[in-house]
């Protein structure tokens, strides 16, 4: 009888884990729009997470969202009773060693003091909005703020296009991108 060994590698390969989290906001279905834009599941195909910023109007469109990934979702100023009774106003996600906060309306209208406010209070790393209805990035030291727009109802509609968001994640960094739909 052979002694028999198992060959084990000298050298582990180096992996490289990465996250991809799919960014939403003011879908507003049915309200605005008949449904969410077909580009937008394409967009979303490989996703790992999906966030909603809110104002999805009716609920069925995280139950859409879900056939591609687990939703955070927050409600917004739109949502009625149904949706706000069912989400919450501020959510948070953890990947890797950084911390994702979501909210619809961090009143962006008065400055980025709200915002500021509610990343130190939370500690965010990065901070997610909508309601404007228009993208945004933004780096304040390493924290992010991000605004992934409408897909459905840009505003204004004459000099923004419909939008989402794409968050890439190490656990060395973040990598946002707004994306057309």
């Amino acid at each position: 009888m052979a002694n028999e060994q198992a060959q084990i590698p000298h050298t582990l390969p180096t992996l490289k884990p990465e996250k991809t989290v799919g960014l939403i906001s003011d879908t507003h279905v049915p309200a605005r729009a008949r449904c969410i834009p077909k580009n937008v599941f394409q967009i979303f195909q490989d996703v790992d997470y999906i966030i909603h910023a809110g104002d999805l109007v009716e609920l069925a469109v995280l139950d859409e969202l879900e056939q591609l990934a687990p939703v955070l979702a927050v409600h917004g100023n739109m949502d009625g009773p149904s949706v706000s009774g069912a989400l919450p106003k501020l959510n948070s996600l953890k990947l890797f060693d950084w911390k994702i906060g979501v909210m619809h309306d961090p009143s962006t209208a008065l400055g980025m003091g709200k915002m500021r406010t509610l990343v130190k209070q939370n500690g965010f790393n990065v901070f997610v909005y909508g309601h404007t209805h228009n993208s945004s990035i933004k780096w304040e030291g390493r924290t992010l703020y991000i605004n992934p727009g409408s897909p459905t109802n840009p505003e204004p509609p004459f000099l923004n296009k419909p939008t989402v968001a794409l968050l890439k994640i190490t656990k060395e960094s973040i990598t946002p991108e707004i994306v057309q739909v």
